[in-house]
């Protein structure tokens, strides 16, 4: 795939196929890997819902189509989550298992792959409050 200007990272990644691949690799993962049962127990037993929610929000952060943001008028992914309670651990969790999903991806370029965990890292470390005790 050519890297010229006008590409995407939607486009670069590999499009809807990978972005989904991806996600379902981060939700295996999560679901099965007791490294992230932390992560795991805050989400519903059912993560269809997730997976499609995390899948189009994922396609148009890259510059793919934005079904989620037309969906979500004036969404913001902060917000969203700004009623949980995320450590600083519980955010590495998340970024290490998408991490891991991005990079056991065949058809993702390393390059962009790492830019790609990288974003999505700041993005989750970003959300972290670390604990004040009480």
């Amino acid at each position: 795939m050519s890297s010229d200007v006008m590409t995407t990272p939607y486009e670069r990644v590999g499009g809807g196929d990978v972005v989904a691949a991806v996600v379902r690799r981060f939700y295996a993962l999560m679901d099965g890997d007791p490294d992230y049962a932390e992560l795991r127990a805050m989400h519903a037993d059912d993560l269809e819902p997730m997976r499609d929610s995390l899948t189009g929000f994922l396609t148009a952060w890259l510059g793919g189509p934005r079904d989620w943001f037309v969906r979500r008028p004036n969404a913001c992914i902060m917000s969203a989550h700004g009623t949980l309670t995320i450590s600083p651990a519980l955010a590495g969790q998340w970024v290490d298992a998408m991490t891991r999903a991005i990079e056991a991806d065949p058809c993702i370029d390393r390059e962009i792959g790492q830019r790609m965990a990288d974003a999505l890292a700041s993005v989750a470390r970003g959300m972290a409050r670390p604990h004040t005790g009480a």
